[in-house]
């Protein structure tokens, strides 16, 4: 499959102008789109994205951004992929990674694909980054 997997990080940048990584988002964006890549996004990723664009953005940001979303190929995490993440988690215990994270972690292993983020806690955990 010629996919990547979303993190909240990229997909938020996409949706505010106003975002540092905005601008390289939307780069990205069409880049992945020129070399014909699915984006796949978890559907913990959606929820924490939208509850982003929400806090940060208003609400009327965020319905355009679920309606912008309605189509997005979305990945469901089985029971065993939150199990890897909480094990991603206490590998990991001095760092902050988030349990959204650890879990887009374990989706993209499972998948074997790459992660879309400019977070590098997916460094630090040794998922492979679509860069």
């Amino acid at each position: 499959m010629r996919a990547v997997l979303a993190d909240a990080v990229a997909l938020y940048a996409t949706a505010d102008e106003s975002d540092s990584l905005h601008e390289r988002a939307m780069e990205d964006f069409a880049r992945l789109e020129k070399d014909d890549r699915q984006v796949l996004v978890t559907h913990p990723t959606l929820l924490e994205t939208h509850a982003l664009v929400l806090k940060r953005m208003g609400i009327a940001a965020a319905y355009r951004w679920m309606d912008y979303m309605a189509d997005a190929d979305l990945v469901n995490p089985t029971a065993e992929d939150y199990r890897q993440a909480i094990v991603r988690i206490r590998v990991f215990s001095d760092q902050d990674i988030t349990l959204f994270d650890a879990t887009v972690a374990a989706v993209a292993a499972r998948l074997g694909l790459e992660v879309w983020t400019y977070d590098h806690h997916f460094d630090v955990m040794r998922v492979p980054v679509w860069r």
